[in-house]
């Protein structure tokens, strides 16, 4: 039975991603910048919640922690290298640790670079990856925090991730991120057909996620650093994936389209 997830739609372009493990009805949120949309989602499913999973330590991830502790008493999980900046952590955890979720688990992974404690929750058995602000589709998170080795070994433990692995990140950023892949990679297929698909829900209303692990190797550049067309867009060499990552961040940081 593979763990369910439901997009709710917070402030300006946030999600908060609440999970069902069904064999348990165990339920979850991950990364809730306020309390009244998740509270509002609960109540129409007839749900409680038993947890609150934190990625950093932004305030569009945490907002809503103390509105849903004291409405529903859950707990909260985060990362051990930013207990102190996440308030009501009840758990913190780090890198390799397996955190149990009802029937199913999720491994946490340390991928530090937009912020120094930034972690993902990896549900191998279900194929679904929270990357909180460190993936976007068809891009990645600013480096607020760290520096760009430290942002692509974070990027590149993600890339390695089975490619049918549900990839939820905590932003509807894919449009804008995809203006940008495609001035670095015009050429692309699968980049060219990911921007229609995109186009296509955004006018239905509907989000661009999930996306797969897979899907983002093929269109993401922020995952093909490595590729020649890729380095070559941007004046290096795709043997340096650090250096090429961090000319496409920093053209990505000054891009106005």
């Amino acid at each position: 039975m593979t763990l369910d997830v439901s997009l709710i739609p917070m402030l300006q372009d946030n999600y908060g991603h609440l999970i069902v493990e069904p064999e348990t009805g165990t339920v979850g949120v991950v990364d809730p910048p306020e309390a009244p949309p998740v509270l509002a989602a609960l109540a129409e499913r007839g749900l409680g919640l038993d947890w609150i999973l934190i990625t950093h330590h932004h305030g569009d991830h945490i907002g809503g922690i103390p509105g849903l502790t004291a409405a529903t008493g859950a707990r909260v999980v985060g990362p051990r290298a930013d207990q102190a900046r996440v308030p009501g952590l009840t758990f913190a955890l780090g890198d390799g640790e397996r955190f149990a979720f009802g029937a199913t688990s999720a491994v946490v992974m340390d991928v530090p670079g937009h912020t120094r404690g930034h972690i993902a929750f990896w549900f191998d058995r279900d194929q679904a990856v929270f990357a909180g602000d460190t993936l976007f589709s068809l891009g990645c998170g600013r480096m607020f925090e760290g520096t760009p080795q430290q942002m692509w070994h974070s990027l590149a433990r993600l890339r390695a991730l089975p490619g049918e692995t549900r990839m939820f990140c905590a932003h509807e950023y894919t449009a804008s991120n995809g203006r940008f892949a495609a001035t670095i990679e015009p050429d692309n297929a699968d980049l060219r057909q990911r921007l229609r698909d995109v186009a296509d829900l955004r006018a239905a209303g509907q989000p661009t996620l999930p996306t797969t692990i897979a899907q983002e190797c093929r269109t993401n550049p922020f995952l093909r650093v490595d590729v020649p067309a890729v380095a070559a867009a941007v004046g290096t060499q795709a043997s340096d994936p650090v250096a090429t990552f961090a000319a496409l961040r920093r053209a990505k940081d000054g891009f106005k389209g």
